[in-house]
């Protein structure tokens, strides 16, 4: 039997009028007839410049800034979250953020503001300094006033002890005219939906399928969405490996990794893939079903000897290594029962060097031309162990097999890994887009092996060349 979409909206309970549309996008509701709020802007329509953007009000008290645009409705079904006509002070007049945005002179036509609003509430924390404020601002782009006062207004923002509404992800099915959205509330369940419609949508975070619905305007008939799933949300440390749930977003990933000297440099990458508001809602499961060759997330699980978790109704769990995955361009071993269920993500093992690598146009919210993750391990002046993964080489990612046997029981030499790049010519032919060249791929991603033997034979060097 269907149900009601409910939600806690600008800290006031709502249910929506029965047959709502689940898999319009939040964006197209809120300015629609129902809602009429029309702060929230559209402007990319792909999750890039951030007009849109709302922020989810957590049950622990976090706010998560996401972009509207990718979201769909059926996925705010039991959460609270704020628009920009939620703000106010407590006179009732503007609220904080708007005030000092305005007395910094940090708006000019005022399209972008709204979303830049949202995502400063969702960031408040002026200790931060202003790379606080640089990477709370990476998903807003500005067209007329220019960053630096907005900037300001960011660094000097103070949390103003907002208590977030009480709400409880929860389960449901809701269906419209030609349109069905599953949220089930077990790991048992959501097999089972996906053995009744092996065609249905997977949807995860919605920051791939969403650009489906907003961009492309599909409209998808059956809809089997993971946030309710508490099995696919765990994030545990199972000895030298850590298991991440195939529903696990990447900023919670972050929050995760962050401290942890061991995945320091995957943390650093992550701060890169995308905004604040995509980290929000992506999750690396998805990132997996998606198989994109230039998904940021998918090297590293090359390069640490991953193993994900799949499972059926009708089969129960099988796990498989990373490398074998990805059977071709945006295809993977999975089956149309099957779902990902958890990665298993094994710790760089002691006295090895890991580094997570990223080109692009923009330092922050931009796709990769050439993304990497090395894992190399020295023993006694010789490469015991290489493993080298590349994104955006190839129709899949890849591992570089001629460049790790040029490594592979050789010195630490400088001689070493020049001939190690030479060679990734035999691993990868990278094609021409514009993003990047074949040549200037392959150019790249043989300085990026360069660069890789100063930081093992020199770790006291500094080789950051980007400093926001």
């Amino acid at each position: 039997m269907s149900g009601c979409i409910e939600f806690v909206l600008n800290g006031a309970p709502r249910r929506l009028s029965p047959g709502t549309r689940p898999g319009q996008t939040l964006l197209e509701w809120l300015r629609g007839p129902e809602a009429r709020l029309t702060g929230t802007k559209e402007g990319c329509a792909e999750g890039d410049c951030g007009a849109c953007t709302v922020v989810v009000e957590e049950p622990d008290g976090g706010r998560t800034p996401v972009n509207a645009c990718l979201a769909l409705l059926g996925q705010m079904h039991g959460r609270a979250f704020r628009t920009v006509e939620g703000l106010r002070g407590e006179d009732g007049g503007p609220h904080p953020v708007q005030r000092v945005m305005a007395e910094a002179d940090a708006t000019q036509c005022g399209f972008c503001t709204p979303g830049i609003v949202m995502s400063a509430w969702a960031h408040p924390r002026a200790s931060e300094g202003q790379g606080g404020a640089h990477e709370a601002l990476a998903g807003n782009l500005c067209r007329c006033t220019g960053y630096r006062p907005i900037l300001d207004a960011f660094a000097a923002l103070e949390d103003d002890g907002v208590a977030a509404p009480q709400a409880g992800l929860s389960s449901g099915h809701f269906s419209a005219e030609g349109q069905a959205f599953h949220l089930p509330a077990s790991l048992a369940e959501l097999l089972d939906l996906r053995a009744a419609f092996p065609d249905a949508w997977l949807l995860a975070g919605g920051t791939d399928l969403g650009l489906r619905v907003s961009e492309h305007r599909e409209v998808p008939g059956r809809i089997l969405c993971l946030s309710a799933v508490p099995e696919l949300a765990r994030v545990e440390r199972n000895g030298e490996a850590l298991s991440i749930g195939a529903a696990v977003t990447y900023g919670r990933l972050l929050r995760v990794m962050e401290g942890d000297a061991a995945f320091a440099s995957l943390a650093a990458l992550l701060r890169r893939l995308g905004s604040r508001q995509i980290r929000g809602m992506g999750t690396l499961g998805g990132n997996l079903g998606t198989a994109s060759p230039i998904g940021d997330g998918l090297p590293p699980l090359l390069a640490l000897g991953a193993r994900i978790a799949l499972a059926s109704a009708a089969r129960g769990e099988r796990v498989v290594e990373a490398d074998s995955f990805f059977t071709g361009y945006r295809k993977t071993l999975l089956q149309a029962d099957e779902i990902i269920t958890r990665i298993e993500l094994r710790r760089p093992p002691p006295g090895s060097l890991f580094v997570c690598e990223k080109l692009s146009k923009r330092h922050d919210q931009d796709i990769s031309t050439v993304s990497a993750a090395f894992l190399v391990r020295v023993a006694e002046g010789r490469v015991a162990e290489a493993r080298l993964a590349f994104g955006g080489m190839a129709a899949t990612p890849v591992r570089a097999r001629h460049a790790e046997a040029c490594l592979t029981g050789g010195e630490l030499t400088e001689a070493m890994f020049e001939a190690a790049a030479r060679a990734l010519a035999d691993d990868v032919a990278p094609l021409s887009d514009w993003r990047g060249s074949a040549d200037y791929r392959l150019s790249g991603a043989r300085g990026l092996l360069r660069r890789l033997y100063w930081r093992a034979a020199r770790p006291d060097l500094s080789l950051e060349v980007h400093a926001p």
